[in-house]
């Protein structure tokens, strides 16, 4: 297990609207909203914990509601007939088991004795569980703090290191008070997604899900998720091979020209009938990713491209197509990075200026004229960083760089977003476990990160996102997280051993004075031969 998640060491369900479903709808007078408020008064809490028996609940909630107490008799009968388990959860919880076989199961449920008895009825995987607690049994009910005490001091568990998984949020929140990693269970799935992700290695799981669909990491297009359509094209697949170093993840569509010159799609004619121009960014990022003694000579002719046409401000646009002017700050800082790799920084200090202006004047808050998250740009700067040993470069940038991106801490992202966070806030040193909470409740059951969107076109109007570059970037964030300080502890000779040898221990306590005073003697003696 990672050493930033929590060792959980036990597991405590809730059994009715968890475990077990049922229904309240019955063939007598007692509607289902009168049995729901039936069951949440003192009487049937009196009788959940034993301290009223069954005949004497009944007759006292008739005489409460003015009901006929063989109706409430029959209406809870029918109600516990209806009492299935759901089996899809129970294989889970089984299944976690056998992957962690230190976890330890249990049950706590607000019922009680007789109706328990009923439940234990029902066909369920009973074994899963080394222990149950009812109400019956202990006499005290969730949410009141003693029912949990009882659980944790007759399991010996460290609540610190057991999650709590129940339907009501006032049962999750007592065991929260006391130390328990709580979940409000809401749905099957949600719950299963949630354990997973508080008790299963992230990266592996991200891992798994990465090699599984190699090769079809694409992108997608569209304005929602929703109406997306798949997108073959190649920056996105570059970022993936950078953060994975793993070239069988991507589908690449290199240049046929010698001219080095990358296009962003692999298809150059999908939006029209004409070839979609190079682009700068695209191309920048493919001499770098891919970076050999072979690919050096592409990249010279690439950046004598790229400085014959700069804007009268020394910048770069995002086409080689005249006929295209954008200009965009993401793309500036991207082919900054080829520059720096291959030893020419020396020639784009417009570009590096006006960079280090946009971080100190925040412009980028906003995300840039492609790049839709604020982070992107920032994880821009640290490729850069990462791709030069420039002294210079990295006393101008780190600081402001740390500077920008301790503001967006905790800031909502998706999880593309909080991954580059995650990674630059790494980079510069800040150990930002806010995001990392966060980012970490995102990942999916199937083991990857939602989809999140990565650029812009603005002219349609539209979006490009990965779910594979999310996922791929989150195990980067997680992988270069830093530990947490040890303390250092002062190194001492162990009392087993002293306790071997009682004579060396007073043998010590008689020559330390003698092996501190001689020494001392020998330098003030040496002091005074030299007045």
């Amino acid at each position: 297990m990672a050493p930033y998640l929590a060792q959980y060491s036990a597991l405590v369900f809730d059994l009715g609207d968890v475990l077990f479903q049922w229904s309240p709808v019955t063939n007598t007078p007692i509607s289902p909203k009168v049995l729901h408020t039936i069951m949440g008064n003192e009487i049937w809490y009196a009788y959940e914990c034993g301290q009223i028996s069954q005949e004497e609940c009944y007759f006292r909630l008739a005489d409460r509601f003015s009901l006929n107490a063989e109706d409430i008799r029959e209406a809870f009968n029918q109600a516990k007939e209806s009492l299935t388990a759901d089996f899809d959860l129970v294989n889970f919880i089984r299944q976690l088991k056998q992957s962690n076989p230190h976890l330890r199961i249990f049950a706590c449920s607000n019922v009680s004795r007789p109706d328990f008895e009923a439940l234990r009825l029902k066909p369920a995987d009973w074994g899963i569980f080394e222990r149950i607690f009812t109400s019956g049994d202990v006499g005290e009910r969730k949410p009141n703090l003693g029912i949990y005490r009882h659980l944790i001091a007759s399991t010996g568990i460290d609540p610190r290191r057991a999650i709590f998984v129940d339907d009501k949020l006032e049962n999750v929140f007592s065991a929260q008070s006391l130390g328990f990693q709580g979940i409000v269970f809401d749905s099957v799935a949600n719950v299963k997604q949630t354990l997973l992700n508080l008790l299963c290695d992230p990266v592996a799981r991200g891992s798994a899900y990465l090699q599984s669909n190699q090769g079809k990491l694409q992108s997608v297009l569209g304005k929602t998720e929703e109406d997306s359509v798949i997108l073959h094209e190649n920056f996105a697949q570059l970022l993936i091979l950078e953060a994975t170093d793993n070239p069988s993840l991507v589908h690449l569509v290199e240049p046929k020209n010698e001219t080095g010159l990358w296009n962003f799609f692999h298809d150059p004619k999908l939006l029209s009938k004409e070839d979609f121009p190079y682009d700068l960014d695209t191309t920048s990022m493919a001499h770098t990713v891919l970076r050999s003694e072979k690919s050096a000579e592409g990249a010279t002719r690439v950046m004598n491209e790229i400085v014959k046409n700069l804007t009268n401000d020394g910048l770069p646009l995002t086409y080689f197509d005249p006929r295209r002017p954008r200009l965009d700050a993401g793309v500036c800082v991207c082919v900054v990075t080829i520059f720096y790799a291959y030893g020419r920084g020396s020639e784009v200090s417009n570009m590096v200026q006006w960079i280090f202006d946009i971080l100190v004047n925040r412009a980028f808050t906003n995300g840039t004229y492609y790049y839709i998250y604020p982070e992107y740009f920032l994880y821009a700067i640290v490729r850069l960083l990462n791709s030069t040993t420039d002294r210079a470069l990295h006393a101008k940038f780190t600081p402001i760089l740390k500077e920008c991106i301790q503001e967006r801490i905790g800031v909502s992202g998706d999880a593309l977003a909080l991954g580059m966070r995650i990674i630059v806030c790494n980079h510069v040193g800040i150990r930002n476990d806010i995001d990392m909470r966060t980012m970490l409740k995102m990942q999916c059951a199937d083991g990857s990160w939602e989809m999140s969107w990565v650029y812009r076109l603005p002219s349609k109007n539209i979006k490009v996102g990965n779910r594979g570059l999310a996922t791929a970037v989150a195990i980067k964030a997680i992988g270069t997280f830093p530990r947490k300080e040890k303390e250092t502890r002062r190194k001492s000779i162990p009392v087993s051993v002293m306790k071997l040898f009682p004579q060396l221990r007073s043998q010590m306590l008689v020559f330390l004075p003698i092996a501190l005073t001689f020494p001392l003697t020998f330098i003030i003696s040496r002091h005074l031969q030299l007045f």
